[in-house]
């Protein structure tokens, strides 16, 4: 499998619309501004329940490859099933970050900590319980939903904004093949960037969203980190693996055995850690599926019975 392949795959899929009926679910508000950065308006789409609502809310993450846009809303909410979550009542929040080749994965990780301290701010206003957030992604959106649940910053309660001083913490997290050990990826010790040259006739569409940079205060400039020490520090500092620790949120992993672009491996890396920390995790694998498909009822009662027994309890 090539992974410009995905790429082509990915695009297709995000450019479907939701049905009529899926749409009939929910009201939606387009683009409301979570935050600004270089000049920049971050947003995202707010999908509101118009039957039932359980004061609880989902952070969706728009993301495949680190690349994020407003036009690929609609077709991860169809393929992450959005209108599931709708059906349970959740207020579904889908984030729009900064997208690579301009952004690098921690900045990316910027953009998630701000969305979510957003929606805590503003919960009274979206009528949501600020003590009970989910995050749902997949891919690249599944590694970010990790990093979110494995660490999630406490707020600056001494910020003048008044967001800035909300926890990034959420409280349940669903993640979808998601990439978790960038320096141990297919196989022990092999990096991340060798392996993915290999499916893809050499070349790595993702690096630009690892090639991570210093800001130097003296020269008002950033410095791209060359050295191959602090490098793999940086690689290391982006990985879910590296953050699991005790009281993190309660995790579900999604994945098919037959991924090749995030191959099976990467949860098998994650799984003993959370264990060793006493985090609750689960790994639902899907026999025989590759990077991507169509889910089955089985799935879906999962992830949404998963999203409901750690999100309802304690109302």
């Amino acid at each position: 499998m090539k992974v410009r392949l995905f790429l082509v795959l990915l695009g297709g899929l995000t450019l479907v619309d939701g049905s009529h009926a899926e749409e009939s679910l929910y009201k939606r508000e387009n683009e409301v501004i979570y935050g600004r950065k270089h000049g920049l308006a971050m947003t995202l789409d707010v999908f509101q329940p118009l039957a039932k609502r359980n004061a609880r809310a989902i952070v969706l993450v728009i993301s495949g490859g680190w690349f994020s846009a407003h036009n690929k809303i609609e077709g991860a909410f169809k393929v992450l099933n959005g209108a599931e979550l709708i059906r349970r009542g959740y207020t579904v929040f889908a984030v729009v970050h900064g997208s690579q080749p301009r952004f690098t994965v921690p900045e990316i990780r910027e953009d998630l900590h701000r969305a979510v301290r957003f929606i805590r701010h503003n919960a009274s206003g979206y009528s949501i319980n600020p003590k009970h957030i989910g995050i749902l992604g997949g891919s690249a959106g599944g590694h970010l939903s990790l990093m979110q649940g494995t660490d999630g910053q406490d707020g600056n309660l001494k910020a003048s904004d008044p967001v800035e001083r909300e926890s990034s913490r959420v409280q349940a997290v669903v993640a979808y093949f998601p990439p978790t050990d960038f320096l141990n990826y297919g196989d022990e010790g092999q990096h991340f960037d060798p392996y993915i040259r290999a499916l893809s006739d050499g070349n790595n569409p993702f690096l630009a969203a690892l090639d991570f940079h210093r800001y130097d205060a003296a020269s008002n400039w950033y410095e791209r980190i060359t050295d191959e020490t602090k490098r793999r520090e940086a690689f290391s500092e982006a990985a879910p693996v590296t953050h699991v620790s005790a009281g993190d949120a309660p995790t579900l992993i999604v994945h098919g055995d037959a991924d090749k672009l995030v191959p099976i491996q990467q949860a098998h890396r994650i799984m003993p850690k959370f264990k060793a920390a006493g985090v609750e995790a689960k790994l639902l694998v899907i026999p025989g599926k590759a990077h991507g498909w169509e889910a089955e009822p089985a799935e879906l009662k999962t992830v949404g019975d998963w999203f409901d027994r750690h999100l309802l309890k304690n109302k």
